[in-house]
């Protein structure tokens, strides 16, 4: 909304003109019109802080015979029209003010919507309307529940500044012998929002069988730097167990054996027989 564009003042109003011929319009269907008001635009511009009302006016045209009725609605923004519905009577044209909110807490940035409107045959006309929301740019991010699991990594990238950002990530893991992951930094298929939480996982095949590792996440998106470490042990817990198991039984079969000899030894008579008897 250039100079037509203002904050929320006087009361608004209902405006109709008669014409003496149609005036061009910017999204023109067969018979009547809508358009911005106050001169050739082909759709609606405003600029403020968060919280900020600002006004412009919306024209619709009805060049033929008969009155025309619409229904008027804001759609994509915060928007507030002076009137719902409109009958517009022939070769007139009526103007309805309303007013774009720019949501309070928003991130700056640029938000779209439009102005619609609606007859009783179905037919529709809009007219964009193009929010800038005014302010602070800064890109910052943290990463946060880092966690290595038997199938992967888990971990959450949370949008802390006031941009859209869209990550790159990277990956590297130091073992007890060396390194044994490191994968270069990629982008990542998501963008975050102002204040978005999201949960990603990392596949990791061919992960260590027995080995304690250091993992470390590095993650950059337009300018702003975030990493996150956390440490993981590799145990073949299933074949330990099996090994086990063979111990154990190795050990049983080992006390049964030797039991069974000590008592095969005691049974068997002495072969040195004690001389017993009388003595002349």
């Amino acid at each position: 909304m250039p100079s037509a564009v203002r904050a929320l003042g006087p009361p608004l109003l209902l405006m109709l003109t008669l014409l003496g011929t149609a005036s061009p319009a910017a999204a023109r269907p067969a018979g009547w019109s809508l358009a911005p008001a106050g001169g050739p635009r082909p759709s609606f511009y405003a600029e403020g802080v968060p919280g900020t009302a600002l006004q412009d006016t919306v024209a619709v045209t009805n060049p033929g015979r008969t009155p025309v009725t619409v229904r008027l609605r804001g759609t994509g923004l915060p928007v507030v029209l002076a009137r719902a519905t409109l009958t517009v009577p022939a070769r007139t044209r009526a103007e309805v003010p309303f007013t774009v909110t720019a949501p309070s807490g928003s991130a700056p940035g640029d938000r779209s919507g439009a102005i619609e409107a609606r007859d009783g045959t179905g037919r529709t006309a809009r007219v964009p309307v193009r929010l800038r929301i005014a302010g602070p740019r800064l890109a910052a991010l943290t990463v946060e529940h880092l966690a290595v699991h038997p199938d992967g990594i888990t971990y959450q990238l949370v949008n802390r500044g006031t941009t859209v950002l869209v990550p790159t990530l990277a990956v590297r893991a130091d073992g007890t012998f060396g390194r044994v992951l490191d994968r270069a930094p990629r982008p990542l298929p998501v963008r975050l929002a102002p204040g978005a939480r999201r949960t990603l996982s990392e596949p990791w095949h061919g992960r260590p069988f027995l080995d304690r590792v250091d993992v470390r996440l590095t993650v950059t998106a337009d300018g702003a730097h975030a990493t996150a470490t956390t440490a993981a042990t590799f145990v073949p817990w299933g074949t330990l167990g099996a090994l086990a198991g063979l111990a154990a039984t190795a050990a049983v079969t080992f006390l049964v054996r030797r039991r069974a000899r000590r008592t095969r030894e005691s049974e068997t008579p002495s072969r040195e027989a004690e001389l017993t008897g009388a003595v002349a």
